[in-house]
């Protein structure tokens, strides 16, 4: 992975990039798409209009309209950032051959940016539990409905933020991994130390059917755990701003 030292603390350079790069394409993506907003929808006002019903839906199944929809826009954002960033490393992947960096991936297929995304979430549930509810019914929320499950709710606050991370990271590196080595064998002759043009050839063409299936499978994985994010979120929201 590729790295930038900075004053003594180390930076995931391909992480930082890749996230500029889905930031960009969501910002482009909704100034183009809102830019002209008609009654008459075109083909790009008409599926943002559904992003943001989807979300809504999301919010509603999980907690009242009346406090969930100051989530609206935390909701939208979280599910086209990880569904945009999900889908960056499949098409392709670029790479240092000699240094083995990789530049050009998913950036959620690196841990610390998955357990980051997770604690931002988990730490704006805690956030809004504490203004809407006030400190006494935050509290109150880790004693009932009795005090001995204090500790459990606790330890239950910790696994949620590492689940929700890890959950996110696992499907995606495991995507990725998975292709290079489909691809590896693809450009390895089958194995056959200096294997010539035909047989490289041959391997590319066996690892070619593979390949387009699991790219299919991996879109597939790449919005599912975007939607999975997103219900988590406010599943985990709802507990906080919400009497259960």
């Amino acid at each position: 992975m590729a790295k930038w030292e900075i004053y003594g603390l180390t930076f995931h350079a391909s992480t930082i990039v890749m996230s500029f790069v889905a930031s960009l394409i969501i910002f482009l993506l909704f100034f183009i798409g809102t830019r002209n907003l008609s009654v008459r929808p075109g083909k790009l006002q008409n599926f943002l209009e559904w992003t943001v019903d989807f979300c809504r839906n999301i919010i509603k199944a999980n907690m009242s309209w009346e406090v969930g929809g100051r989530f609206i826009a935390l909701a939208v954002t979280l599910l086209f950032y990880v569904f945009v960033s999900n889908m960056l490393g499949i098409p392709f992947e670029i790479y240092n051959k000699e240094t083995h960096e990789v530049w050009w991936k998913s950036p959620t297929s690196d841990p610390a940016m998955a357990l980051s995304l997770s604690v931002f979430v988990v730490l704006l549930t805690h956030i809004y539990g504490l203004r809407i509810n006030g400190m006494k019914g935050y509290l109150k929320g880790y004693i009932t409905p009795v005090w001995v499950l204090l500790p459990f709710k606790i330890i239950e606050e910790i696994a949620n933020m590492l689940t929700l991370g890890m959950r996110l990271f696992g499907n995606i590196y495991a995507k990725e991994i998975l292709m290079i080595l489909i691809v590896a064998f693809g450009t390895s002759g089958f194995g056959i130390e200096g294997a010539g043009f035909m047989m490289k050839f041959l391997s590319g063409a066996a690892a070619m059917g593979p390949l387009v299936i699991w790219q299919a499978f991996s879109i597939f994985i790449g919005t599912l755990q975007a939607y999975i994010f997103v219900m988590l979120a406010m599943v985990y929201m709802s507990h906080k701003v919400e009497a259960h």
